[in-house]
């Protein structure tokens, strides 16, 4: 009966796991699917990264290279406004040496010394201011230019000093600085110590009209080269507005990429996870198949010994009859008058139709196997009369 219940567990754990294997393989199958379908996913992507990559990578190059240009044309016009800011400086500090007084003097002058005209008027040609037409006091009846009277009206601007101070320098047209270089510097009166005889004011303008002249030499050979330069920077930064964006759209690719990578790994995990329980189901499958196999010959022995099992059941009713009178009347008795009286209750037993064993056994019926074993190791003969005796003493 046992065996028979646990061949009958066995049979329902093989339905159960072939039921649980059947129902995770369309499973295992969707998370296939879904690893394939992400496996493309992410092969297109990482494709697309990839190309952008190389393409930040080249402008990246490109950008550097524009920057290391930049950089060097900054040196070279840091280096040459170097040599320019130590002229400008001079021309400041020649101002700074004017006061208002100075150009009071300057101004009242009525007949003003060649030195003082000639300083004035180099002033008037570089701010651009037109001289007056007079006629030659020589009396030649022709008409000559003449800058003192525009130079009086400049030194009456209360904002002169002022406005040689933020002078703008650098920007000075070519036609002013030519008339500059050929008219007043290699003019031997144009000289600062020969200026300061006829005034000390005009020393000053004269030493700043020079230092002008020097600083614009220098400024338009680095005018160019700040051209260069605005240039060079606005490619560069142009360059780098276009390599942000392109690194914004590499980012956001990688990120997006980074995203279906880890849903890549959840669903390998998943299928590995399948793959195992699938595994794991069919070996415990294959055991189970291989078990009931095993069991093929317990099967038909379990079979007989149900049979037999149900027989003694019957015979039990006449089997413990016999076995109660054989323990009451008999136990003084030889095992040869016990066989013969046990034949006589056979008998009458099977008159009155009363199921019982045809071959009747007092230490089958009464006996235990445990207690018989105990008592022939305790020294009890092993004879059926022996083992008799000791089951009705027990």
């Amino acid at each position: 009966m046992i065996g028979r219940c646990f061949e009958l567990y066995i049979y329902t754990q093989i339905q159960y796991l072939s039921f649980h294997c059947i129902s995770l393989q369309p499973k295992l199958v969707q998370a296939s699917k879904e690893v394939d379908e992400v496996m493309i996913v992410v092969e297109q992507q990482s494709a697309e990264a990839a190309k952008q990559e190389k393409l930040v990578r080249v402008d990246e190059a490109v950008a550097g290279e524009q920057a290391k240009a930049a950089e060097t044309m900054k040196e070279e016009c840091d280096n040459d406004l170097a040599e320019a800011i130590p002229i400008l400086e001079s021309a400041l500090k020649a101002l700074e040496t004017l006061t208002p007084a100075d150009i009071t003097i300057v101004k009242t002058m009525k007949s003003p010394p060649a030195g003082v005209r000639l300083v004035m008027e180099a002033v008037c040609v570089l701010k651009g201011i037109k001289p007056d037409r007079i006629n030659d006091p020589s009396g030649s009846g022709k008409k000559i230019e003449d800058f003192w009277g525009p130079s009086k009206k400049l030194l009456g601007d209360m904002k002169f000093l002022e406005n040689l101070k933020n002078f703008d320098k650098d920007n000075i047209p070519l036609t002013i600085m030519k008339t500059i270089r050929e008219r007043y510097i290699p003019n031997p009166d144009f000289k600062p110590e020969r200026v300061a005889v006829a005034s000390t004011a005009c020393e000053g303008l004269c030493k700043w009209v020079i230092a002008i002249e020097r600083y614009d030499i220098v400024a338009k050979i680095v005018a160019p080269k700040k051209e260069a330069l605005a240039k060079a920077m606005s490619e560069y930064n142009t360059a780098m507005n276009a390599l942000n964006i392109k690194r914004a759209a590499l980012k956001e690719v990688q990120d997006r990429l980074k995203l279906l990578t880890d849903d890549l790994e959840m669903n390998k995990r998943k299928k590995i996870d399948l793959e195992n329980k699938v595994d794991l189901c069919t070996k415990k499958l294959e055991r189970a198949e291989q078990l009931i196999g095993g069991l093929g010959g317990e099967k038909s022995r379990w079979t007989e010994a149900a049979k037999s099992l149900g027989k003694q059941y019957i015979n039990l009713t006449g089997d413990i009859l016999i076995s109660s009178g054989l323990v009451a009347y008999l136990g003084a008795f030889t095992s040869t008058f016990r066989q013969i009286q046990v034949k006589i209750w056979l008998n009458e037993i099977m008159k009155y139709s009363i199921p019982c064993s045809e071959s009747f056994s007092l230490v089958h019926t009464l006996g235990n196997p445990v207690d018989i074993r105990a008592w022939n190791i305790a020294g009890l003969p092993t004879d059926d009369f022996s083992i008799e005796n000791g089951i009705i003493m027990a």
